[in-house]
């Protein structure tokens, strides 16, 4: 297992560290949260915004950080096939990728008006991403 923060290709680019409140994985408390801070659940409405290139998506991060909406810069920037303005709909447990479902179930439920995204990005083998949890079921 990998030490919190470091990737097995030495760079940390894998997205293990988390911020924004996000529990990092790697322990057994972390998938524990992994069903999420508000408790139960195992579907989530989720908006992302996924860019193969780093200095793409740290655009996309310095738009969000300067208060433009999720849906709308990733109506700008994400290149994900869907482009539904970041829209993923619900998805449970098992249905993607690691790092990706790691985030996306520790993430707290959050609206496009005060978003909680994941900040550093999450790396997958599709790209970068930033991504909101809207809702919980």
């Amino acid at each position: 297992m990998q030490p919190k923060g470091k990737s097995s290709s030495g760079k940390g680019g894998k997205g293990r560290k988390a911020g924004k409140g996000v529990a990092a994985s790697g322990s057994d408390t972390a998938d524990k949260k992994a069903q999420g801070p508000q408790g139960g659940g195992n579907a989530v409405k989720v908006r992302h915004i996924l860019c193969e290139k780093h200095g793409r998506i740290m655009e996309a991060m310095e738009k969000l950080k300067f208060g433009m909406r999720l849906n709308e810069v990733a109506a700008q920037y994400s290149e994900d096939k869907a482009r539904q303005r970041g829209d993923l709909g619900c998805m449970t447990t098992g249905s993607t990728v690691g790092p990706f479902q790691e985030f996306v179930f520790a993430l707290p439920v959050s609206g496009l008006d005060k978003p909680m995204f994941t900040d550093p990005l999450v790396k997958t083998k599709f790209g970068y991403h930033i991504i909101m949890v809207e809702g919980r079921k």
